[in-house]
């Protein structure tokens, strides 16, 4: 099986957390919504951690690297600097006002919530 990355817009990749809590469930589904939307491309983070050529190859490549955490434990954005990348932009979804809890069913009002901020700032720093 060949190592590859199937990013279709590789200037933006989304590095969420996707933690055991509803906050880092919340970060998946958000990158989820961003890749279908557009505006960047979901990349796993633990293909990242496993060395997967073809996705560091496309976070090499990125323009910008967003990673997304649930909270400021920042395990997305901690493992993307591991990995020797750049993390450009970083979103933490308590800090969007949500409260972290071992709770795993999703809002999807949360995951609107924190969709459209993502988008908002990725749009104020072009």
């Amino acid at each position: 099986m060949t190592e590859e990355c199937l990013c279709k817009n590789e200037k933006v990749i989304l590095f969420p957390c996707s933690g055991g809590s509803n906050c880092g469930l919340i970060t998946h589904e958000v990158a989820v919504s961003l890749d279908v939307l557009g505006v960047g491309c979901l990349c796993s983070i633990a293909g990242v951690g496993a060395h997967v050529g073809g996705m560091m190859k496309s976070a090499m490549r990125a323009k910008k690297i967003v990673a997304i955490d649930g909270c400021p434990v920042a395990c997305a954005r901690k493992a993307v600097e591991h990995m020797g990348l750049k993390v450009t932009d970083w979103i933490c979804v308590t800090k969007e006002g949500i409260s972290k809890s071992h709770r795993l069913l999703l809002e999807q009002e949360e995951v609107e919530l924190v969709t459209e901020r993502v988008k908002e700032r990725l749009a104020s720093l072009n």
